[in-house]
């Protein structure tokens, strides 16, 4: 079983396939068409917009074969059809051949000024693209002309033509453009998303690491203090801890270093808090489907602003509203509001849940506290809100949670120079 869904899977990813694809689908988008001449000798088909969005959006090895490829397998999908019609042979090939021309010069064109490099540029793409279009729409018009009716192409063709291939071009470049974007955009927030828990999980470490270097130098005076005593063996077993101790701190050094390496590239670019709150909702409402809650969530926002402290920022909205989703019941509401000033900014995430018992406030932030539990009865890790509180801190700001009638109100508090510290410098 698994040797034939890898054979599928090698068949999918080869370069014939990626051809017979975009050849197959071009041929058969290409009888979608609008005739604007006389006698309906030339098409303007969606064939030719497919076949330029393929080779955007799913690129080929040789743009120079698949073109070749393609331009044939229109011309004999064009004749074939034509046949079973009970139309002739010979007109048929004159009134389907010259096809050949438009797709085997627009992947010339390509192939010789180099697709990959315009894909960024849009204007040039749709530049270029025009420029093809013209000459493989206008040699193609005019081979046919010729074989049917020892003409070339009027002044009013040949202005047609222009016009469609503008508009054709530029349409598939903001098509693709729209694509790319939203691939673009989808990748950044899976990144932000990954970042934001590493950031949590490099700032926890380093704590836990602080820990371990108190502990190391705590071993190491019991060491002392018994080989001054004269106890040989516990001393030996203290300075071994101690040692132990240590190495395990330099485990934890390799991996805060790595984090830290990673953490730091994410953080080059700013971000509106609007496009984090975004981000927030989008993740939660689908967090909130998984596992099984009805759960609406809302914005509001009094004063935007950009920061390159996104990571951080989206570490602590992501994990307040991710535990705000999981404390309602089956149904409820979460509303999440930003308001800032000269001076702060302020967060606020409220919730409709089960809120937290009165003699539970001043512990809630400790390592290892939660009140939900799986349906076996297991604890959860409760090191959310630990994470959370520590990147505040880190921030100089701070948390406090309000009890409700019904639900929490988590308010967070940060000073503005935290958040736009890295832009203004």
């Amino acid at each position: 079983m698994m040797n034939v869904k890898l054979m599928w899977r090698q068949i999918y990813q080869s370069e014939a396939a990626r051809i017979a694809f975009i050849a197959i689908l071009t041929a058969l988008t290409g009888e979608l068409k609008v005739m604007p001449f006389d006698d309906e000798m030339f098409r303007f088909a969606l064939g030719g917009i497919v076949f330029f969005l393929l080779i955007l959006i799913y690129p080929p090895v040789s743009i120079l074969r698949t073109g070749f490829v393609t331009a044939v397998t229109v011309v004999i999908f064009r004749v074939m059809k034509e046949l079973w019609l009970g139309a002739d042979l010979l007109e048929s090939l004159q009134m389907h051949v010259p096809v050949f021309l438009f797709y085997f010069i627009v992947a010339v064109g390509w192939h010789f000024v180099g697709l990959e490099k315009y894909k960024s540029l849009p204007l040039r793409l749709g530049a270029l693209a025009f420029v093809f279009e013209v000459v493989s729409n206008t040699s193609e018009h005019a081979l046919r002309n010729w074989w049917l009716h020892s003409s070339l192409l009027t002044g009013k063709e040949w202005g047609i033509l222009v016009g469609v291939a503008l508009l054709r071009s530029f349409f598939t470049v903001g098509l693709y453009s729209s694509v790319a974007i939203s691939k673009e955009k989808q990748r950044v927030e899976e990144m932000l998303g990954v970042g934001s828990e590493l950031y949590a999980e490099a700032l926890y470490l380093q704590k836990s690491m602080n820990h371990i270097e108190q502990i190391t130098a705590s071993s190491h005076d019991l060491y002392r203090k018994l080989k001054k005593e004269n106890q040989p063996e516990l001393s030996t077993q203290a300075l071994h801890i101690a040692q132990e101790i240590h190495e395990v701190k330099k485990d934890s050094q390799r991996i805060l270093a790595g984090l830290s390496k990673w953490t730091t590239r994410q953080q080059v670019e700013v971000f509106y808090l609007s496009d984090l709150l975004d981000m927030v909702v989008t993740a939660n409402e689908k967090y909130s489907e998984m596992i099984g809650k009805k759960c609406t969530l809302e914005t509001v926002i009094d004063g935007d602003l950009q920061t390159s402290q996104h990571v951080p920022m989206l570490a602590i909205l992501n994990n307040l509203t991710a535990n705000a989703v999981e404390a309602i019941d089956e149904k409820g509401q979460v509303l999440i509001t930003v308001e800032t000033d000269e001076e702060w900014v302020r967060f606020s995430v409220c919730d409709t849940g089960k809120g937290i018992p009165f003699e539970h406030e001043d512990i809630i932030f400790e390592p290892g506290y939660t009140t939900k539990f799986t349906d076996q009865g297991t604890a959860a890790t409760g090191i959310g809100l630990s994470h959370v509180c520590a990147i505040i801190e880190k921030m100089q700001g701070a948390i406090v949670v309000k009890r409700l009638d019904q639900g929490l109100n988590v308010l967070v508090e940060i000073p503005m120079k935290s958040i736009m510290e890295e832009i203004e410098a």
